[in-house]
């Protein structure tokens, strides 16, 4: 492998040696819709005569939603690789303008199609309930008229990326992204620490009535969306669109107070123990990044190569087929690693449908969270490996809420093996800010998706009060940090959050995911093959089971009451004692 990570994803030809085609042609054009439209008509068209025709229609359904699906995650990638490249931002736009929404209009008829079939009472019951039971979700929600409403969604979220990558600032006499600007927020120099945030602020509010106006035609748009499929209101709608057969609204206010009896009260210790050892008088909004002890930043790496090389190291220390599957990943070049003007902010992991491979984005700048961020991306990644041979597109990915334990159990699971990039005190430490970080992520995931079930039931609201409701949730989730001469900033905390703009009600995900990566955690220091066995055998299963099912084949409980919060925080606290008494403090 060569010493530098290269995206080559531009290289990697389709189909896949080990993925042919067997219905799309291998030259047709994936940006005309004439060609398009003709396959999808050969397929409503069919004529299905058998269970064993079934069969085969839904595998030949499946190929060209894989194909056109990796077209459209391509030019995502692309796009957001570089949002100041005028070209790649207009092919992703045509594809989502003039592609996908004709695509909707034959999916539903597809689904229709497929639901009225005859044999499909013949299929076999276990394997296709998960399915037949989306699919009829899928033709009860489905509107012709919401079809325009979520292209200009798509364009609006495009929009956002497009405002949040051209955020840059001068700093020090250098040009600095926003994900470049979170090096300073750990820095031990306090006066540089509010140099660097004030700068980063003031930037970010430039753009504060840019962003209101964008979100204010979201929720028109979202509102409108749900009462043309006659919901009360987007919350609902977005309930069933997500396919939530297996918990409910009032599941998550419950995961909310729990969060505020058993987690909030460990933030506010934290903080106090900070405040204390900071020997300052408050928590400034500065101050909750760096080191309470004064000890300079974990800089576990320098390069993207030494990074993806380290994490390549613990993979193979957690299971030898998970090194294999992303040695592979860095052979092909699925991969861009670096923060760098232009880029899209944040990191995800995009399947690539057709030839079933992963590819993993992210801005990293030379941090410990960078380390995090690749361990979790990395679960995806193999998630996405693991369910590539299920035989239909639905069943190669899992729903949200279980696609987040593969990738937060992989951040835990790889935290015995922190020694590639650090010493063992500063190992102890990183263990330790990742205990942390799991204590104060859930707070964040509980106003987050308290904040969204207000705005959605209550569509009506102004900007002011919109502003005062996500304050109210920083009292109840988090209290501690002295706002005093910010306070306006402060009211609008929620929109560096994309998933509000961008995933409304996609973030209890990573509540209910942490849940269960911390059991199947606790699983693997109790005896780790066989938690891992466990874990990896949940991924191979992809979508083809039930959320609780899935839970249940990793090692881990569906719960989000406390009866799950509270003796998890018992063990993260615990940890942290034992990771605390291991790191160097001076």
């Amino acid at each position: 492998m060569n010493e530098s990570i290269v995206n080559r994803i531009a290289d990697l030809p389709r189909p896949a040696p080990q993925y042919p085609r067997h219905f799309a042609p291998i030259d047709i054009d994936l940006g005309n819709w004439a060609s398009l439209e003709l396959l999808y008509h050969s397929l409503l068209d069919r004529q299905i005569k058998s269970v064993e025709e079934l069969v085969q229609w839904l595998k030949d359904n499946s190929e060209m939603s894989a194909v056109v699906g990796e077209e459209a995650s391509r030019r995502y990638i692309t796009m957001t690789c570089a949002t100041d490249n005028q070209a790649a931002e207009s092919a992703y736009l045509f594809y989502i303008e003039e592609i996908m929404p004709k695509l909707k209009p034959l999916g539903f008829r597809l689904d229709k199609k497929f639901l009225e079939c005859p044999y499909t009472a013949d299929l076999d019951p276990d394997f296709y309930r998960v399915l037949l039971r989306s699919t009829r979700n899928a033709v009860e929600l489905f509107r012709e008229e919401n079809v325009p409403l979520e292209t200009e969604l798509d364009k609006l979220s495009q929009q956002y990326q497009k405002i949040q990558g051209a955020m840059t600032v001068m700093f020090q006499g250098q040009e600095r992204t926003m994900q470049q600007m979170g090096v300073f927020a750990q820095y031990k120099d306090r006066a540089l620490r509010q140099e660097a945030w004030e700068t980063v602020i003031k930037r970010r509010m430039q753009d504060t009535e840019k962003l209101e106006d964008l979100f204010d035609e979201m929720l028109k748009l979202r509102t409108q969306v749900a009462k043309n499929a006659g919901f009360a209101n987007f919350r609902d709608y977005q309930f069933r669109r997500f396919n939530r057969f297996d918990y409910t609204p009032d599941d998550c206010f419950k995961f909310h107070t729990a969060v505020e009896q058993f987690v909030v009260p460990l933030t506010q210790k934290s903080l106090e123990e900070r405040r204390q050892a900071l020997k300052i008088d408050t928590i400034r909004p500065w101050d909750t990044q760096c080191d309470k002890y004064g000890r300079d930043p974990l800089y576990p790496f320098t390069t993207d190569y030494e990074l993806a090389q380290g994490c390549l190291n613990i993979f193979y220390k957690v299971d030898k087929r998970l090194g294999e599957q992303f040695n592979i990943m860095l052979d092909l070049g699925l991969l861009d690693l670096g923060s760098r003007k232009g880029k899209a902010p944040g990191g995800y992991q995009s399947t690539l449908t057709e030839i079933r491979l992963p590819f993993i984005f992210m801005n990293a700048v030379g941090l410990n969270r960078d380390l995090t961020t690749l361990l979790h991306e990395g679960g995806h990644a193999f998630h996405s490996l693991a369910a590539a041979d299920q035989p239909i597109i639905d069943y190669r990915h899992s729903p949200m809420e279980f696609a987040e334990v593969a990738s937060m159990s992989m951040e835990h699971l790889g935290m015995p093996y922190l020694e590639e990039f650090y010493s063992p005190a500063d190992a102890a430490r990183a263990r330790c800010n990742q205990m942390q970080g799991d204590i104060s992520i859930l707070p964040w995931i509980a106003a987050v998706d308290a904040f969204q079930h207000w705005i959605y039931t209550n569509p009506g609201h102004t900007r002011s009060e919109r502003a005062d409701y996500w304050l109210s949730l920083m009292d109840r989730f988090a209290k501690g940090i002295d706002w005093s001469g910010w306070e306006e900033v402060s009211r609008y905390g929620w929109h560096g959050q994309l998933h509000i703009f961008e995933y409304p009600f996609y973030y209890i995900e990573y509540g209910i995911a942490l849940l269960g990566a911390l059991q199947i955690w606790r699983n693997a220091r109790q005896g780790s093959r066989q938690a891992i066995d466990a874990y990896l055998a949940a991924l191979k299963l992809g979508g083809s089971k039930p959320l609780p099912t899935l839970f249940e084949v990793a090692g881990a409980k569906f719960d989000l009451s406390a009866d799950t919060v509270r003796p998890l925080m018992d063990l993260v606290q615990a940890e942290m004692e034992t990771q605390g008494a291991l790191e160097n403090r001076v």
